[in-house]
């Protein structure tokens, strides 16, 4: 099935649902959330996206602890992990993601490489982080990306 259609189906489950949503982008900057709001009628279930592209913006923004940021980097499982926590908490949302790594074509380091991305998922329920890389140029990232965020809402909302 097409991107758009099964993004629509997602949509209008998470609306029958009556779940709401919210992204937290650093490597995507905002890509994720302009996927979604591309369909119409999103509005009764996406409340917020938020790009925290800078370290700056990951803690003034969405509380993420400046010790953590030293300790792991901002490209970590524990990063990912309280920008999809957090996001929740503040936006009073049912689910939220947060999305954290390195899109290349520069930046990248042995331990970190150029491709990594850490997408987590906050619900009531849990926290959880998945782990990726994408060896490919910056926009196939965010399209590869935006696919496996895509995958995980239509497990959750149990979508075929």
């Amino acid at each position: 099935m097409e991107k758009f259609s099964r993004l629509e189906n997602v949509i209008k489950q998470l609306i029958k649902d009556d779940l709401s949503i919210a992204f937290a982008e650093s490597c995507t900057g905002g890509y994720v959330s302009n996927m979604f709001t591309n369909i119409s009628g999103v509005s009764k279930t996406f409340e917020r996206g938020i790009v925290c592209y800078s370290n700056e913006a990951k803690m003034t923004l969405l509380n993420i602890d400046p010790k953590t940021l030293d300790e792991f980097g901002a490209v970590s499982d524990e990063v990912a992990k309280q920008l999809a926590f957090n996001l929740r908490i503040l936006s009073n949302v049912d689910i939220s993601v947060g999305i954290t790594g390195i899109a290349g074509p520069t930046g990248g380091t042995n331990e970190k490489p150029i491709g990594l991305v850490y997408i987590a998922f906050s619900t009531e329920e849990e926290t959880s982080v998945n782990q990726y890389n994408f060896q490919t140029n910056r926009l196939e990232f965010k399209e590869k990306v935006f696919e496996k965020i895509l995958v995980w809402f239509e497990k959750f909302l149990d979508i075929e």
